[in-house]
């Protein structure tokens, strides 16, 4: 037996793996789908949604999907829509304007935001952050938090609120966001990194003088471990390190390019913003994949943002265009920003199905969170919020389903179900009366 915590070890490199067979115990029980870990995400879209084009029609069996959801049809058996559920210490309570700032703040907290733009910021532990304290200990990284856009942690961003609050989605604590981290290089580094810190810059100059890979570092690991496997393993054990050898020439030839058109980015940042949330969601997958974490949040944006999608043909801001008013131009091109968000997120979740966990796969053994803190971007409405939720957690749930929920039922009675899930017992969090029922 091999243990889960074998790595492929190099100069400045240790290439976690994947689970593999010969980890397992060799009995009936370790083959099904809850003998791999729960892992839980939570992944964030800014100003709100199209909800003419979100809801399903009816409750019950998910049938034919709406406009925003049909992008993820092939896997719509394995995620349930969500409606009625609500954040409302996101609302005003007598704070006044700011909703933006509360919306994201308050989305995975269930707790309402001090008002203020100075270093007193105050809101509450986040979902993530207490499921990391809690089953943290049992992976090399607590939690894994990244996004695509960079955003301060101090001045005023929205009407008196710390941009700490536009900014941020994770909390560890009432007074400390988590700042998320933007660059997948970094990310890369940061996963596949040794301990030793003068090993990886020296692992990363060779990489770079020599055009090599970091699996050139553990190829006498990798030789050695693949002759101990099975044939089923050895394949398994190849396609892994065929995605992160995927993964990590997509990353050069975004910095060569980079670098030939003098762009100011950062080194491995994409200019494509499509291809920058693939390969920030590639990362989360491989964290889960490798049982780096079982903890991570993903901002697609902030809170507010008012970044164009020329992508899809829309050069005005995203936060502008929320403000619609009922136009029916600006109301097209929020639909457009909302469909190419989706598209996005099927693609994290047809990557999560395909990669097999016993007689599972990663999504199986996955709670992952999408939404918004906004139900309607020009009401500034948080309830009734567009949430979905992906995976079944080792198939424990009935998914494939539309459940409506009464209105202003807490979202953090969803998180409080998914704690159970993830063998966290809490009975009580943020503002939440209950677990979710009948989700689990």
């Amino acid at each position: 037996m091999i243990s889960r915590r074998t790595v492929l070890r190099g100069l400045g490199t240790a290439v976690a793996l994947p689970t593999l067979e010969a980890m397992l115990p060799t009995t009936a029980m370790a083959m099904t789908p809850a003998a791999s870990p729960v892992r839980l995400a939570y992944i964030f879209v800014p100003n709100g949604m199209s909800m003419e084009y979100w809801r399903p029609a009816a409750d019950g069996k998910l049938g034919e999907l709406p406009e925003l959801l049909r992008p993820l049809k092939a896997v719509q058996g394995k995620m349930n829509v969500l409606s009625g559920l609500a954040q409302k210490h996101a609302e005003a309570n007598g704070d006044g304007p700011g909703d933006h700032a509360r919306s994201a703040a308050a989305w995975l907290t269930g707790v309402q935001p001090y008002k203020t733009a100075g270093s007193d910021i105050r809101v509450g532990l986040s979902a993530d952050q207490l499921a990391a304290q809690a089953i943290g200990h049992q992976t090399k990284f607590a939690s894994l938090e990244i996004g695509c856009e960079r955003g301060g942690l101090a001045g005023n961003c929205d009407s008196g609120y710390s941009c700490a609050y536009s900014s941020a989605i994770s909390w560890r604590t009432e007074s400390t966001p988590v700042a998320k981290e933007v660059n997948p290089r970094l990310v890369f580094e940061r996963l596949f990194g040794s301990s030793d810190s003068s090993d990886n810059a020296a692992s990363r100059a060779i990489r770079a003088r020599q055009n090599a890979s970091i699996l050139d570092f553990v190829m006498e690991d990798s030789a050695a471990l693949r002759n101990r496997l099975g044939v089923k393993d050895a394949r398994k054990l190849d396609e892994y390190l065929v995605g992160v050898r995927e993964i990590e020439q997509r990353l050069v030839k975004f910095e060569r390019d980079n670098k030939v058109a003098g762009t100011v980015a950062p080194s491995g940042v994409p200019a494509d913003f499509g291809e920058h949330i693939r390969l920030m969601g590639d990362m989360m997958i491989l964290a889960f994949q490798a049982d780096l974490t079982r903890v991570s949040t993903f901002m697609f944006a902030n809170e507010g943002s008012n970044r164009s999608y020329p992508m899809v043909g829309v050069n005005e801001g995203h936060h502008e265009i929320s403000h619609h008013g009922r136009d029916a131009h600006k109301l097209e091109m929020k639909r457009q920003i909302d469909l190419f968000h989706m598209q996005q997120l099927a693609y994290i979740l047809q990557k999560m199905d395909s990669i097999k966990e016993g007689t599972g796969t990663l999504l199986d053994n996955s709670l992952l969170v999408f939404g918004a803190g906004i139900s309607d971007g020009d009401r500034h409405n948080h309830d009734d919020l567009p949430i979905l939720l992906a995976g079944s957690a080792g198939k424990s749930i009935a998914t494939g389903r539309h459940l409506s929920y009464a209105p202003k039922t807490p979202m953090s009675n969803l998180f409080l179900a998914m704690f159970d899930r993830a063998g966290i017992r809490i009975d009580k969090f943020g503002d939440s009366t209950g677990k979710l029922t009948p989700l689990f």
